[in-house]
């Protein structure tokens, strides 16, 4: 049977233990997974504080601390922001090449992509959310335990606490 290659969409501000649920789960139904890290373009922002090498980081720590990498075909896509949504599409599918599948949890990428490529509807795991992530690190709550370990360890090491306006 043929594995479909999927494209998992997120800005991953930060890579949280959702998105590593979501990873998780695909490898057992994917052959290649491509990670497309969206608004790669943004960074120092309330939205957006990391730069996409620092969320390639993240991700990489995260995925080799569960063997995911290199057991898995998976593959990380610097995705920038446009302005027109038909010619980010399009962007997306010529940095990505050919995919199966587009999972996304998000309400406009699911629309950006429905119609042009089979869409993964990620249901968002209770009380995990980037968003309030963000707040608890500006709060100096506590944000650790919801991103992987390794995530946690890789923020507080490089001092990223800083960039979150």
């Amino acid at each position: 049977m043929h594995k479909p290659t999927a494209l998992f969409l997120g800005r991953f501000q930060p890579f949280h233990n959702g998105h590593l649920l979501v990873l998780q789960g695909m490898t057992k139904v994917c052959g290649k997974i491509l990670i497309g890290i969206g608004s790669s373009d943004k960074s120092r922002t309330a939205e957006n504080p990391f730069s996409a090498a620092v969320r390639k980081e993240m991700i990489q720590r995260a995925l080799q601390a569960k063997d995911l990498i290199p057991m898995f075909d998976i593959h990380l896509i610097d995705l920038p922001d446009e302005t027109d949504d038909e010619v980010w599409r399009t962007k997306v599918l010529e940095l990505t090449g050919p995919v199966d599948k587009v999972w996304t949890g998000n309400e406009w990428t699911k629309k950006c992509f429905e119609g042009h490529v089979e869409v993964q509807n990620i249901k968002v795991v209770p009380g995990i959310s980037g968003t309030e992530i963000r707040g608890k690190m500006r709060a100096g709550g506590n944000w650790q335990d919801q991103v992987p370990k390794e995530v946690a360890g890789y923020i507080q090491e490089q001092d990223l606490l800083s960039q979150i306006k």
